[in-house]
């Protein structure tokens, strides 16, 4: 079974401080199976409606949706992949020694691409379900997010777990470096352009739920996007494979 790609980029000892209920969503998936959750999103969008056409344009190549939406529900499906540039790829299958028929975890997407966690989230808006889509890989520069069917955008983002405090055992996902891929090459965006990404993941042991929060801002316009919500989590068979 290959090893997430929060594994192969995250010191351990910054992993082991993670709530013992989250382990399971950032540890591997095994082949042949699915990590689902459902839930309800608190809030889901931005009441900026003047952003609402570049969201739309994003919203093409499922990365966000140009809404301002409360209590929607949600599911989430995560899956075991290697993965190209913006996560097109194959669930990975082990040989019968065990070992990954892929290139070692971590390497740069080629051929056979990078060890990585494929997500699949629908919205149930009121205008009809959409679905985000992205892959968390394992690269050389540490965690990346390819954002989108295409990838496109992605993020490079520093994992941290609170020791103490009202986030303990939380995950923080922090965006450290945003691209844009233009003519075959990964263009950076500058710092004063480049939005930040901030994701949470914690969990309420009164409510037996996961907590998310994200919010994707931008120098001196703020808030650009948001969803924040709870859900359940479990590791099932993949019944829906292919």
């Amino acid at each position: 079974m290959l090893p997430s790609p929060y594994q192969l980029t995250t010191p351990s000892h910054v992993l082991d401080r993670l709530h013992p209920r989250l382990r399971a969503y950032f540890g591997p998936v095994r082949p042949g199976s699915v990590g689902r959750g459902e839930g309800v999103f608190d809030v889901v969008g931005t009441p900026r409606r003047w952003l609402w056409p570049v969201l739309a344009w994003l919203a093409r190549d499922g990365i966000v949706f140009p809404v301002w939406e409360r209590a929607v529900p949600f599911t989430v499906e995560n899956r075991p992949a290697r993965v190209g540039r913006g996560g097109t790829g194959r669930e990975a299958h082990p040989t019968p020694a065990g070992r990954p028929t892929s290139t070692p975890a971590g390497s740069h997407p080629g051929a056979a691409g990078s060890v990585a966690v494929r997500a699949h989230r629908t919205f149930r808006f009121r205008s009809g379900d959409r679905t985000m889509v992205d892959a968390i890989t394992a690269e050389p520069e540490g965690l990346v997010d390819h954002l989108g069917h295409r990838g496109r955008l992605s993020a490079t983002l520093r994992a941290e777990v609170d020791v103490d405090g009202p986030d303990a055992g939380a995950l923080r996902l922090v965006s450290t470096r945003v691209t844009v891929r233009a003519l075959g090459r990964d263009r950076s965006l500058p710092s004063v352009l480049a939005p930040r990404v901030t994701l949470v993941e914690r969990f309420d042991d009164d409510a037996d739920v996961q907590r998310v929060s994200l919010v994707l801002s931008a120098p001196v316009l703020g808030t650009l996007y948001r969803y924040e919500g709870a859900f359940r989590y479990e590791i099932a068979p993949d019944t829906g494979r292919g």
